[in-house]
């Protein structure tokens, strides 16, 4: 089967739902090149999949996602920080440019860019243990995979400095009241719950709903573009600073960091 040469992600069809899992529980699925290059892969190809009519993402384990693989950026710099960026920029843009439904089932904690990739997602259900944090502050880093775009549109603009500024921890209440997410379910029955509501999707009309997909992203999103390009450019300055290398060293070592 085409899917099964992944090694990060697993993918299962069936009923014309397909369940995708993010499968590197071991780093708390956190979002590696391999991992971002095998979710493009499978967005792009489920297109034109006709067994697909409805998608569900979620995370093996403890987790949804940690976010970016911080151990790969050890050494990076403006230049290929940005190069990463652009990459992880193609995966969002296969998920909004993909007319069927992609519910985000989201598991643990979405942290970093793992809460970027549920926000790019269009319907979004967490459990009750479920956290949401935009973490990048805590490494000198600035929210990515279009974070600061969609959070404000979500939420206004204060909101979403907050979250961005401060980065706590959101619990599931919390982040439905403020418009993040569409519903919460029990732990133990998160993926039964959304693969109903997947199924549901499923045995629609697939060219009204995707075109409702597209029409609600091109009035809502129209400028996506140039946030996530100047996004690029800003994190490859965060790179080259003094303060992600002590937020990066603080985070290995497990201690407070002192940013200057």
């Amino acid at each position: 089967m085409e899917f099964d040469r992944y090694e990060n992600i697993k993918v299962e069809i069936k009923n014309k739902v397909c369940v995708v899992t993010l499968n590197r529980p071991e780093v708390r699925n956190a979002l590696g090149l391999e991992m971002r290059e095998e979710l493009i892969s499978f967005f792009r190809t489920s297109k034109d999949n006709d067994e697909i009519k409805a998608i569900v993402l979620t995370g093996e384990g403890q987790s949804f996602s940690a976010g970016g693989d911080l151990s790969a950026l050890k050494t990076v710099d403006a230049v290929t920080g940005r190069r990463r960026l652009q990459m992880g920029h193609e995966l969002i843009h296969s998920i909004l440019e993909l007319e069927k439904p992609v519910i985000a089932a989201v598991n643990g904690a979405a942290a970093g860019a793992g809460f970027s990739l549920a926000l790019a997602c269009d319907l979004i259900v967490a459990t009750h243990s479920t956290v949401f944090i935009q973490s990048f502050v805590k490494v000198g880093l600035i929210p990515d995979l279009g974070s600061i775009y969609f959070l404000p549109r979500l939420i206004g603009r204060h909101r979403a400095l907050e979250l961005m500024l401060v980065g706590e921890r959101v619990s599931a209440d919390k982040a439905q009241e403020m418009g993040i997410i569409n519903r919460i379910v029990a732990d133990d029955l998160l993926l039964k719950e959304v693969y109903s509501l997947a199924s549901t999707l499923a045995e629609g009309p697939a060219l009204a709903m995707g075109l409702m997909k597209k029409l609600t992203n091109r009035s809502v999103l129209a400028d996506i573009n140039e946030t996530l390009e100047l996004e690029g450019f800003a994190q490859g300055m965060c790179f080259e600073s003094q303060d992600f290398n002590e937020g990066l060293n603080a985070f290995f070592e497990k201690r407070k960091p002192n940013f200057n």
